[in-house]
C-alpha cells in the first residue's frame, strides 16, 4: 500500500517549519523518488550536523509551477478578449496520477495561481464563462469529468487531489448538467441522471437510520421530522494543505482539537473558507462550529437537485421515482422556510440546529433562495430592500455584513455570490437593483484589470482603490470564476 506522506514526521516537520509561505505547496509537489524512499532516508538522516530541511526537500521533490504565472495581458485588448486568451492559459490536459494530484480523463479548466487543479462549485462559475464564449466541447468535458469523480468516489471530491478525499463542495453539479442541456438539448440531462442520482444519494447517506432531532454524517432530521443538510467532512485531522494553521488555531481554541478540525474541514466543504458565518463569536476564528449550522444554500442546491431529477425521471418515463422527489423537493422546501427565514430581518439566514434557532448574521448566503426560485414574491422584495440597504457597496456586494480579516467577511466581494444575487433578482423582477449590482461589479473587475492587468479571485468592494485581503493565502490572480462571471454578465448587460 502506498504511503500516506501526510502521516509521517517530514510532513509535520515541513509545514510546522514553513518551508513553503503556503501549506499548499508541499501537498502539490511532486516526488521526485519513491515517497517510501524519500520517507525513509529523511528518518535516517535528519539528525546529521548541517542537515538542511529545505535542501532536502528541494532534493527530492518538484515543486508546483502556478498555471497562470507566464501570461501577461495585452492592454491593447479589452477584458473579454484578454479572458478569452485566458482559457488556453488556465487550460489542463488530461494527466496520469502524480503526487497528490487525482487524474482527470478529459481536458479541464483551473482558476490559476496556487490553484493548479478543478475545484467542484469554482468550476460552475467558470463554465458560466465556457457558455459565453461558445466553448461547448470543453463545458461538456467539465461535466464528464464531475461524472468521472462521481463514478469513481460517490461524490465530487473538493478538487482533484488525494488531500481533498473526504469532503465535497456546494453541489453545483445539477446546475452544471443544466447549463450544458441548455446547449445540447435534454437528453443531457437523460444521460447524466445516474451521476445525479448517485450525488444525491451521497448526500443523503444515513437518512434511513435517523430518529427525530439526530445526526448522520451531512443529514440532520429536525425536531418535527424534516430532512435538512449540513457540510460535513470523513476526517477530524489537519487539513493537509493547512497544517501549520489548523494547528496553532488549535492551540488556543476552548474546543478538542479534534471537533476544531471537524468544524475548519466542513468550513472548507462549504466553499466559504473561512467567514463570521461559522463562528460562534463574530470575531473569533477558534469559535466555529460549522457542523452545528443548517447552510441555507446548501439545501437551496439540494432542492435544485431534487427538483433536476424529477425532470430527469420524467423524461424517463419513471413516473413514480419523480413523484417521489417531487414529494421529497417540497417538504425541503417547506423546512427551507420554516428554518431559515427570518421575517424580522427580512432575509433567509442559517439555521444553529443545537440551539435550535437562526442565525442572526446576515450574508449573502441568504440570496441563494432567489437564485434558485424557492423565495416567494413578498420574500423576494424584503430580501432586495435588504440587499441595497446592507449590502450594497461602491464596488458591488460585501460577502457579510462583518469585517473580521477572514478572506469571505467584508469588505471583500466574490464573483460567485454576485452572480447568484443578479440573477435571483432578475428572477423575480427586480432587474433595476439587479443592473445596479451588475454594472458596479463590471467596473470595478474592469478598473482593476486596466490597473493590474489581472483578473483576481475576489475584490474590496467597499475601497476599490484597495486589494482584497484576509485569508490563508495571498491574492490569486487568473481567475477562473471572476472570469466566468465578468464574460456572461458582459454577454448579458453589454460591455467589454
Amino acid at each position: 500500500m502506498k504511503p500516506d506522506i501526510t502521516c509521517t514526521k517530514l510532513f509535520k516537520d515541513v509545514q510546522m517549519n514553513r518551508v513553503f509561505p503556503d501549506g499548499k505547496t508541499f501537498v502539490d509537489c511532486t516526488p521526485l523518488f519513491p515517497e517510501s524512499v524519500i520517507i525513509e532516508k529523511y528518518e535516517q538522516i535528519k539528525n546529521d550536523p548541517g542537515f538542511s530541511l529545505t535542501q532536502f526537500v528541494l532534493d527530492n521533490f518538484e515543486k508546483p509551477v502556478p498555471h497562470s504565472s507566464g501570461f501577461t495581458s495585452d492592454t491593447n485588448k479589452t477584458v473579454s478578449e484578454n479572458i478569452e486568451s485566458l482559457w488556453a492559459v488556465l487550460t489542463r490536459q488530461p494527466d496520469k496520477e502524480s503526487g497528490s494530484l487525482i487524474p482527470l480523463p478529459y481536458p479541464y479548466i483551473v482558476p490559476g495561481g496556487r490553484f493548479g487543479e478543478i475545484y467542484y462549485w469554482d468550476s460552475y462559475f467558470t463554465m458560466l464563462g465556457l457558455k459565453a464564449s461558445g466553448k461547448t466541447d470543453m463545458l461538456e468535458n467539465m461535466v464528464k469529468n464531475f461524472s468521472r469523480l462521481i463514478e469513481t468516489f460517490g461524490y465530487i471530491p473538493n478538487g482533484n487531489r488525494r488531500y481533498f478525499i473526504g469532503r465535497s463542495q456546494p453541489p453545483f453539479f445539477s446546475l452544471m448538467v443544466k447549463l450544458l442541456s441548455e446547449v445540447k438539448g435534454d437528453d443531457i440531462t437523460i444521460q447524466y441522471l445516474a451521476s445525479l442520482q448517485k450525488e444525491y444519494d451521497f448526500w443523503m447517506n444515513g437518512k434511513e437510520t435517523l430518529e427525530s432531532n439526530s445526526v448522520h454524517s451531512r443529514v440532520i432530521k429536525m425536531p418535527n421530522g424534516e430532512i435538512l443538510n449540513r457540510y460535513w467532512d470523513e476526517h477530524d485531522t489537519p487539513r493537509p494543505e493547512s497544517y501549520r494553521e489548523d494547528v496553532e488555531l488549535a492551540e488556543h481554541s476552548d474546543q478538542p482539537a479534534e471537533e476544531l478540525f471537524r468544524h475548519l474541514r466542513a468550513g472548507a466543504e462549504s466553499g466559504w473558507d473561512f467567514s463570521s458565518r461559522w463562528f460562534r463569536e463574530a470575531d473569533r476564528f477558534d469559535t466555529i462550529h460549522t457542523t452545528d449550522i443548517i447552510p441555507v444554500d446548501l439545501n437551496c442546491l439540494l432542492l435544485h437537485l431534487e427538483m433536476t431529477l424529477v425532470h430527469a425521471y420524467e423524461l424517463a418515463n419513471d413516473t413514480e421515482s419523480a413523484n417521489q422527489y417531487k414529494l421529497l423537493a417540497e417538504n425541503r422546501k417547506l423546512a427551507i422556510d420554516r428554518y431559515c427565514w427570518d421575517e424580522e430581518q427580512g432575509f433567509f439566514t442559517d439555521y444553529d440546529w443545537k440551539q435550535q434557532r437562526r442565525k442572526k448574521n446576515l450574508t449573502l448566503a441568504g440570496t441563494v433562495p432567489l437564485f434558485l426560485s424557492v423565495a416567494t414574491a413578498i420574500q423576494a422584495d424584503l430580501i432586495s430592500k435588504t440587499i441595497e440597504d446592507k449590502f450594497l457597496k461602491e464596488g458591488g456586494l460585501i460577502s457579510t455584513l462583518i469585517t473580521t480579516g477572514q478572506q469571505w467577511d467584508a469588505p471583500n466581494g466574490w464573483a460567485p455570490l454576485h452572480w447568484m444575487t443578479i440573477t435571483g433578482l432578475e428572477n423575480y423582477g427586480l432587474t433595476e437593483l439587479a443592473g445596479k449590482i451588475a454594472e458596479r461589479w463590471i467596473r470595478l473587475n474592469t478598473d482593476v484589470f486596466s490597473r493590474t492587468g489581472k483578473m483576481m479571485e475576489k475584490y474590496n468592494v467597499v475601497d476599490t482603490h484597495l486589494e482584497a485581503g484576509g485569508g490563508e493565502y495571498e491574492g490569486q490572480d487568473g481567475f477562473g470564476w471572476t472570469n466566468g462571471v465578468l464574460l456572461a454578465l458582459l454577454h448579458k448587460y453589454g460591455g467589454s
